[in-house]
């Protein structure tokens, strides 16, 4: 197994952050890294903001949900879906962009973010930094979109935090891989026992670090999942210019 591969296969997220700063270099290749992960037909419709400031990183960590290790680490990076850029080069052909008014831009530019955010991710990884991605950016959009002064068009998908890591995190377990990988064609059989055998083993995982109410992983996606995970999304989508009805 080489370097890379064992390094993704390891990933773990940790949420626990020396005081120490990244020094330039090692970032700049990280986001350098991000910046050359592919999009569709090369639209490019990704931009990250790099955040340091204390100040704005403790309020990131807040409308996060109350995410500590935000303001813990020592750079954060939200991840933007981008079609103000991509409306702004389409002026300079004489055209007008409507493809931010379809779902299929939304989906596509999600995607979009998420190549690079793994790529990110990676090469974090890679560099030594500990790193965790954090969805509750999509919590308060439209209060972060505020914050980091958004233009219409954009929206905030993902962020990740990045520093050197203090108290690592345990390599959690995951479903088995048969619910995963599918030959051919989509298994369901089976599919029920498998989840069984996972929430008792990841049950057993939270006894064995000492993490006192640690759940199985059914009760896990059904505190979220019985209820619309982030509502404030779509309202931030549509005030942003983003459409969902083609």
């Amino acid at each position: 197994m080489n370097s890379t591969i064992e390094t993704l296969i390891n990933h773990r997220s940790d949420r626990s952050f020396l005081d120490k700063a990244i020094p330039d270099d090692v970032l700049d290749s990280i986001i350098q890294a991000a910046y050359r992960a592919p999009t569709s037909i090369h639209s490019q419709q990704v931009s990250l903001v790099i955040t340091r400031d204390k100040a704005t990183k403790a309020k990131l960590a807040e409308l996060a949900g109350g995410q500590p290790w935000i303001a813990q680490a020592p750079v954060f990076i939200t991840f933007v879906l981008d079609m103000y850029k991509t409306a702004e080069g389409m002026k300079l052909t004489g055209e007008t962009q409507i493809a931010h008014e379809s779902i299929e831009s939304v989906v596509s530019g999600s995607i979009d973010v998420g190549i690079a955010l793994g790529t990110a991710m990676a090469a974090a990884r890679s560099a030594g930094l500990g790193v965790v991605p954090i969805g509750g950016i999509r919590r308060d959009p439209l209060e972060v979109i505020k914050l980091l002064n958004l233009p219409e068009m954009t929206m905030p998908i993902n962020g990740l935090t990045l520093g050197y890591v203090d108290e690592p995190a345990a390599l959690k377990p995951r479903l088995p891989l048969a619910t995963f990988r599918h030959e051919e064609a989509y298994r369901t059989e089976g599919l029920n026992t498998l989840i069984v055998q996972h929430n008792d083993e990841l049950t057993q995982h939270w006894k064995n670090i000492d993490r006192n109410g640690g759940e199985s992983w059914s009760n896990t996606v059904a505190n979220y999942y019985k209820n619309i995970y982030f509502p404030n999304v779509l309202p931030a989508l549509k005030k942003q210019g983003f459409g969902t009805e083609k």
